[in-house]
């Protein structure tokens, strides 16, 4: 069943190193602030330009002590800005997403600002003498929309554009019509891990446990599934499904009623299909429609799995119903992933664990942990600094001690 791929992908060395990240990197709290500038200067998911459809709509997200929202305009144009008024630093909204009647309005001194981020004027404007409304507007945030997805970068960072990166994709995101996807009711999701954000991504880095792992995957997709890598931190995996009816309810009903949408190119059609991106984002689409998933850091132990779904606009019926039964399959695995998630995770502060080694099928893992190593060198050391001195030897490994 697989289908010849559009792009280049690597090939599996035939002599590589099979080992990950040392243990003693799951737990650092200096690794762990290391990590925090590799988030904010790489880009970040935040949602679809269908989850802001009306000027006034907007967006928050938050991310390791930055606090952005994306708002959609007067003039229809969406724009990013941190969360913040430039008062007092209070957030200018307050939850996950809503609507913004004609101004945004500070809820702690009432400071008024425009939908295009403009300062429209500040509470009892006479007791800041002379307010240049011009230099307090909302903070912009570097932002960019690639087929509808809406990305944000916070510090400028080594990754080049959105478009750049995702290049390799850009014939599939169109031929999925993922610009015109619509949010499903409200579409974001979110649960709580105790666990290193890396060990999410080891998880779903690699295919090697699907078979015994998700067996209503191994059922649907496992006998034809692959990861590819890809340059640049991304990477792609494809199931396909449909040359056996499924015995489980879920896969054997959704089977029978999914339906490719008109236009998919060979390597897409009756597959699920999914696009990885450095660090921690991946987009996910069926038949059906979409999701993006991304884990967000919160400490060296702490993590929030989140993400958020679209369907087409001319869903029908049959469409809907197996979309339903999309998820609950994708639900099962889910709740499979986040208790391997939390075992994977508590074997990293084991005196008798000894590190990882990797299968072929396990390459994915491999190529996440490397890139990881180039920007946080320290990582390459087996045994644990002392936690006073990894920030000092990093830089060192960096070349960037004075």
């Amino acid at each position: 069943m697989t289908a010849q791929l559009p792009f280049p992908t690597e090939a599996t060395p035939n002599d590589w190193d099979r080992s990950g990240l040392p243990a003693w990197t799951y737990h650092s709290p200096a690794i762990f602030d290391l990590e925090r500038e590799v988030f904010l200067n790489h880009w970040q998911v935040v949602g679809h330009a269908s989850d802001i459809p009306a000027p006034g709509d907007w967006l928050a997200f938050d991310i390791l002590g930055e606090r952005a929202v994306v708002m959609r305009g007067q003039d229809g144009v969406v724009r990013a800005f941190h969360n913040l008024c430039r008062h007092r630093g209070a957030r200018v909204v307050d939850g996950v997403q809503g609507n913004c009647r004609g101004a945004v309005v500070c809820p702690f001194h009432g400071w008024v600002y425009n939908l295009d981020g403009t300062l429209r004027g500040a509470a009892r404007p006479e007791s800041f003498g002379a307010l240049d409304r011009e230099k307090f507007g909302l903070k912009p945030i570097e932002m960019e929309c690639f087929h509808g997805f809406l990305f944000l970068r916070f510090h400028p960072g080594p990754q080049p554009s959105v478009a750049e990166l995702l290049a390799p994709f850009a014939e599939d995101f169109a031929a999925y019509r993922a610009a015109g996807l619509l949010a499903v009711g409200e579409s974001s999701w979110l649960t709580e891990l105790p666990v290193n954000w890396k060990s999410v991504r080891d998880v779903d880095n690699e295919g090697y446990h699907v078979a015994l792992a998700h067996p209503s995957l191994q059922e649907l997709y496992g006998r034809d599934y692959a990861d590819h890598q890809l340059q640049g931190g991304i990477n792609f995996s494809r199931g396909g499904f449909g040359d056996k009816p499924g015995r489980r309810w879920s896969v054997k009903e959704y089977v029978k009623l999914s339906e490719d949408p008109p236009g998919l190119p060979d390597h897409l059609k009756k597959t699920w299909t999914y696009y990885g991106m450095f660090p921690a984002i991946v987009f996910a689409f069926t038949p059906e429609g979409a999701q993006f998933y991304h884990e967000i850091p919160i400490g060296p132990g702490q993590t929030r799995l989140t993400g958020r779904q679209y369907r087409y606009p001319e869903e029908t019926r049959r469409q809907r119903l197996a979309r339903y039964l999309a998820m609950r399959i994708d639900r099962d695995t889910s709740a499979e992933d986040q208790q391997l998630t939390i075992w994977s995770n508590e074997s990293m502060k084991s005196q008798a664990f000894e590190g990882f080694h990797l299968s072929d099928l396990e390459y994915g893992l491999r190529a996440h942990h490397d890139r990881l190593r180039a920007l946080i060198p320290v990582m390459r050391l087996a045994k644990a600094p002392p936690e006073s001195e990894i920030a000092r030897l990093n830089a060192e490994m960096l070349g960037k001690l004075p």
